[in-house]
């Protein structure tokens, strides 16, 4: 049976109507953090990245698929993870609904990982979904974008510039069934935009 406080409709509206206000500051601030990640400055890519895909070998060019930008998201799914993240994979579910909506924004999306491209093929039949999903391994773009760690820089500890990523209060890792620590990505840098 559950504790919970039992309140009057008067007590309850009153509690609402604060927490509505602290909802509208929550937007206010995010909206202004919105503000100041597109004003961060670009920079030119000169690496020659390479990725597996569906048609083949693509350079980061062909991403874009024809488009000025190229939204990446960051999928968690290491190349020894039998399957994607599950809070990537609960993202990734609403990709094929809204992929349409920034084809017509002159904006690719595709996701990107470092498992091999048959182990995200098959995931990806398994979850039922078309977006675009473009293997890296084999090459440094998730290290050059600062969202996976080398051996090295886990041992030592990470980036100097990576937030901390969460752990469970046991210590394991938070990828698919982690037994062990999660090693080669970062939680908080799921995405990045690329223009042409």
């Amino acid at each position: 049976m559950t504790s919970h406080e039992i309140g009057t409709r008067e007590q309850w509206l009153k509690a609402r109507i604060e927490l509505l206000e602290a909802e509208k500051e929550l937007t206010r601030r995010s909206d202004e953090l919105a503000r100041r990640r597109q004003e961060l400055p670009w920079v030119r890519v000169d690496n020659e990245y390479r990725f597996a895909t569906d048609e083949g070998s693509a350079s980061l060019a062909d991403l874009f698929r024809g488009r000025s930008q190229l939204l990446v998201y960051h999928f968690m799914f290491g190349p020894d993870y039998a399957a994607g993240c599950p809070s990537c994979s609960a993202i990734a579910d609403g990709f094929d609904g809204f992929v349409v909506h920034l084809a017509n924004h002159d904006v690719t999306l595709s996701a990107v990982s470092r498992a091999p491209l048959a182990k995200l093929q098959a995931y990806k039949r398994r979850m039922g979904w078309t977006f675009s999903w473009a293997s890296s391994l084999g090459s440094d773009f998730n290290f050059d974008f600062n969202v996976s760690l080398t051996e090295e820089q886990a041992a030592r500890g990470g980036l100097r510039i990576q937030l901390p990523a969460r752990r469970p209060r046991d210590g394991r890792g938070t990828g698919p069934g982690a037994r062990r620590p999660v090693r080669g990505h970062v939680r908080n840098r799921r995405s990045h935009v690329l223009a042409r």
